[in-house]
């Protein structure tokens, strides 16, 4: 990966490889999963198509057709289904604080399990199942108001069975009556509890559809180069590869395994140590790499299945071909390895210069997540144009771009002498006029008198709110940018040869 970057739009070309199995072409409907709230700042394209016939040796047998997310659900095979009988030997009653409790507990029951390091809080059973290595069951449960991604299996070792009941009122009144958890116990809970995601364009039963069909995690971890993360929700995984407790991707094409041993074949066959595509920036041990859709499906299709597997809340019908991703990377002498990505539309008739974004877990708090933010707009700079990320944003979304809104929008402000226009505003900056409007208000920097909308903006206001602003995170170097701007027409010409 050393060396300097060739001063044209394809500084790295794919290597070919043999053991890259072909690519299948799209049929029937494909998924888009929007980004932060249905469509906005955290979400991905998940396309689900025909899977590629693969050989024996890496993964054993072909990848069936996948379809709607609803409909991979309810093919995963599960033991223990909500309403599923319970043989009769496996049902009996135990006393637990002077009250009798049937085992093994329903579906939907309530009741306080410990979360970690002793901790316990309310918690609803969505799953059950017999466990392989003991004669009991296993549940999936929810911890009330917390995410969905702290979902998980526990064992009735870790259930307080003095707290069992039938509805979340019912727990709050056996919990009361038995004196509750402890202060230091309820403090800690406070501390790291989160709230759920706004839900965006999902109606109420849209959003009960979408969580019957992916209550369960069908993953519970992965391994990525030298990083092994749990999972946070379900992915529209081919059929065979639901319920895995592992699955170990390839660090270079992100091709995912069973059996560690087959990913370990199929990378001493590949030759590439990078992503597919063009590398547009690289400084220092930061690389990013654009890819389209149309040319490299299977590799784009494979890191939606990994992104699905981190976001929640996402479903639209769309197809990869119609869609850039932009993927960062640390480099080393072993290669480029994936750190996150965004994607954006070809042609977005609204302005679009982001659709989705993610941050792995490993490399989360870094400043990568502002890194793909503010490369996002210095791509706009370079197309002359305006941007502003898909809507709606999720809450965390919003946070996150009204953060690099105020520190590109105050520190023109900051230098700049004489009046300034909004339009202007947003032209030096390729902030959209409506996202320079909404972040002056959110700062009380914006008046709007006799008809039209004011600047007032004051040297201290404006260094009191570039403090509270925060870091800018990893900087981008503009000058280290080598990228010529997608043109549907020119790509259309070369395909006519």
């Amino acid at each position: 990966m050393g060396g300097p970057i060739d001063k044209s739009r394809k500084a790295i070309k794919k290597e070919q490889h043999d053991s890259s199995p072909p690519v299948a072409e799209f049929e029937g409907p494909q998924s888009h999963l929007g980004a932060g709230a249905g469509k906005g700042v955290l979400g991905t394209h998940v396309p689900l198509l025909k899977e590629q016939q693969e050989t024996e040796a890496e993964r054993g047998h072909p990848v069936k057709l996948e379809v709607h997310p609803a409909q991979a659900a309810n093919k995963r095979p599960r033991a223990g289904q909500p309403g599923s009988s319970v043989p009769p030997e496996d049902v009996h009653t135990v006393e637990e604080g002077g009250r009798e409790v049937k085992l093994p507990l329903e579906v939907g029951t309530f009741m306080e399990c410990e979360w970690k390091q002793g901790q316990y809080h309310r918690a609803k059973i969505i799953e059950r199942r017999k466990r392989s290595d003991a004669p009991d069951y296993e549940y999936y449960v929810h911890y009330i108001n917390f995410n969905r991604r702290m979902d998980a299996w526990t064992t009735l070792d870790h259930v307080d069975l003095t707290t069992v009941a039938t509805s979340e009122a019912e727990l709050s009144a056996v919990v009361t009556e038995s004196g509750g958890r402890t202060r230091n116990q309820k403090r800690k809970i406070e501390d790291v509890h989160e709230e759920e995601e706004h839900h965006g364009e999902f109606d109420q039963n849209a959003l009960r559809e979408h969580e019957e069909f992916t209550k369960v995690k069908n993953v519970e971890r992965i391994e990525l180069g030298r990083y092994e993360m749990e999972t946070w929700y379900f992915s529209p995984l081919p059929q065979e590869y639901n319920m895995c407790k592992m699955l170990y991707f390839c660090e270079y094409d992100l091709m995912f395994f069973k059996e560690r041993q087959q990913m370990l074949q199929h990378l001493k066959r590949s030759r590439i140590q990078h992503p597919p595509g063009d590398e547009i920036y690289r400084n220092a041990n930061v690389s990013m790499f654009e890819i389209d859709g149309k040319k490299e499906k299977l590799f784009c299709q494979n890191l939606c299945y990994l992104a699905k597997l981190f976001l929640d809340h996402k479903t639209l019908f769309y197809d990869v071909d119609l869609f850039l991703f932009y993927v960062l990377c640390e480099c080393d002498e072993r290669g480029a390895h994936v750190v996150g990505y965004f994607s954006k539309e070809k042609s977005s008739e609204d302005g679009y210069n982001l659709a989705c974004i993610l941050t792995l877990p490993p490399y989360q708090r870094k400043g990568y997540g502002k890194f793909l933010i503010s490369i996002s707009y210095e791509l706009s700079k370079i197309e002359n144009k305006v941007g502003t990320p898909e809507r709606p944003l999720s809450d965390l979304g919003l946070v996150s771009y009204r953060g690099y809104w105020t520190r590109e929008l105050l520190k023109v402000l900051k230098d700049y002498q004489g009046t300034i226009s909004l339009k202007e505003l947003s032209e030096m900056t390729a902030i959209k006029v409506e996202d320079v409007v909404s972040t002056l208000q959110h700062l009380n920097l914006i008046q709007y008198q006799k008809g039209q909308h004011v600047i007032c903006a004051a040297p201290k206001l404006i260094e009191r709110n570039l403090k509270e602003a925060g870091s800018a995170g990893l900087a981008v170097d503009p000058s280290k940018i080598v990228w010529t701007p997608y043109h549907a027409e020119r790509e259309y010409a070369n395909y006519r040869g």
